[in-house]
């Protein structure tokens, strides 16, 4: 994987880069759809290539190990011909969801001893198992195993969670450097700086993944609860000890605002099941704030979903008309819904870039960041 940075700011931190992996380019900053188990939940890969314009998407590790498993997996030649996208693939290491199933896990030196969500069966994830089942499932930017510690968090279990997590990132070093690529493509792996919101903790953790020299880095942990000035504060922190010339990769974050803050400090990647979820349930984004489409001031509607419309579903269909598919809670509602807020994502970093580019980030960010606070 290469990284090229095209443009930086004198009065902010944002930065226009390329990401470059044998199944394409990312132009950066950018935000990659959530598709946890094989698929970006209410949309096709079809649409998520040619509508909402994803130049990457995300699997789990996790999720992918239980179901469809790894000899589906392997016997498919790997994610990207399973699900037929040809584009890059990041998959999650696994570590946040054993940190969300705290009932029915057990974290030792060793690894992670837990029991699935789907029919309670036992498993052992070691950093150096995680890298060979991300070996399996073939993504482009593999994670490195790690422990989410949760807000609020002691501050001597959040140290020692960070000082395991850099030991289990050697082991994962040492294990991408003993396996090989099974499909023919290079694998590139990220680490993760923890540090729960304890600044000389985050210090300490940025230093340590810093001096590994990796083709990128990610800062988890945060996105948890925390409040935004607090993941502010330790993204700034981070962002100035990580290498300038490396790829920085905000993991679960965020909303609309949190994007373009963190853009400001440094951030290229981010990624969220926000616009998925919240869609799913109603909640739509777009370039004028929130809107909660199940309200009954919606009902006779009959304008376009955002006026500004960044896909062709804001065109071909009104309020009115998707509020009716929501309240009815029609398939096609989500799909519609789903496919607005990714396009709006998408467009959102896209813009972001072309901002950087043209040298007006910072006044257009300070403009935004107000407009996508705001409920309509």
């Amino acid at each position: 994987m290469e990284f090229k940075l095209h443009n930086t700011l004198g009065d902010s931190n944002a930065r226009a880069g390329e990401l470059i992996t044998e199944h394409g380019r990312i132009e950066t900053p950018i935000f990659m759809p959530v598709g946890t188990a094989g698929s970006v939940k209410a949309v096709h890969q079809r649409e998520l290539k040619e509508d909402v314009q994803a130049e990457i998407i995300l699997g789990n590790t996790y999720h992918l190990f239980l179901r469809p498993g790894l000899p589906i997996l392997e016997a498919a030649g790997g994610l990207h011909k399973f699900i037929n996208w040809e584009k890059p693939i990041l998959t999650d290491s696994g570590g946040y969801q054993v940190y969300s199933l705290s009932d029915s896990r057990k974290i030792t030196e060793e690894g992670v001893k837990f029991a699935s969500h789907i029919d309670g069966s036992r498993h052992f994830f070691t950093p150096e198992r995680a890298i060979d089942i991300q070996r399996s499932i073939g993504a482009d930017i593999v994670m490195a195993f790690d422990e989410c510690t949760p807000y609020p968090c002691d501050y001597e279990y959040a140290r020692k969670s960070m000082d395991m997590t850099h030991r289990w990132l050697d082991r994962c070093i040492q294990q991408m450097k003993s396996t090989k690529p099974l499909y023919g493509h290079q694998q590139t792996l990220f680490p993760i700086v923890q540090g729960s919101t304890y600044k000389d903790l985050r210090q300490k953790s940025a230093e340590y993944i810093a001096s590994r020299s990796a083709d990128g880095n990610a800062i988890g942990g945060l996105s948890v609860g925390e409040p935004h000035e607090d993941m502010y504060e330790m993204t700034e922190l981070v962002c100035g000890i990580l290498p300038k010339d490396k790829p920085r990769y905000l993991m679960g974050v965020g909303t609309p605002s949190n994007i373009l803050e963190c853009i400001d400090l440094g951030i290229d990647m981010f990624d969220c099941v926000m616009p998925t979820r919240n869609a799913r349930n109603g909640q739509l984004f777009t370039s004028e704030g929130v809107i909660n489409i199940r309200n009954k001031k919606w009902e006779s509607d009959f304008s376009p979903i955002d006026p500004n419309g960044h896909t062709y579903v804001d065109q071909e269909y009104n309020k009115a008309y998707l509020r009716h598919l929501i309240v009815s809670r029609e398939i096609l509602g989500a799909q519609i819904a789903t496919l607005h807020n990714l396009g709006f994502y998408l467009w959102l970093v896209k813009e972001a870039r072309r901002r950087i580019i043209a040298g007006d980030f910072k006044d257009w960010k300070s403009v935004m960041v107000t407009k996508l606070a705001q409920k309509i």
